[in-house]
């Protein structure tokens, strides 16, 4: 894994790393780690990430045919008040 640091932003770098690291999963894997995990508790938890995975790409089928409406977008708040269109 790699992030560039531009303009000597040390804080923006460690955001994006932060950032990469929770998308990969690294966090949740050393949380995994820290103590043992019976192979039954182990099977029991792939198990149940796997129908996660399998609602969540059948929740996504069903929004490309229109079968379930989409959620709508949230308005972007993070834009100082100065910087907003008029």
């Amino acid at each position: 894994m790699q992030v560039f640091v531009r303009d000597n932003n040390i804080e923006q770098a460690l955001k994006v790393l932060k950032k990469k690291m929770q998308r990969e999963g690294v966090f949740r894997e050393m949380k995994q780690r820290k103590s043992y995990e019976k192979p039954s508790e182990r099977r029991v938890r792939e198990q149940a990430e796997a129908v996660r995975r399998a609602r969540k790409a059948a929740r996504k089928v069903a929004q490309r045919e229109g079968l379930i409406p989409r959620k709508p977008a949230k308005p972007r708040t993070d834009r100082p008040a100065a910087a907003q269109p008029r």
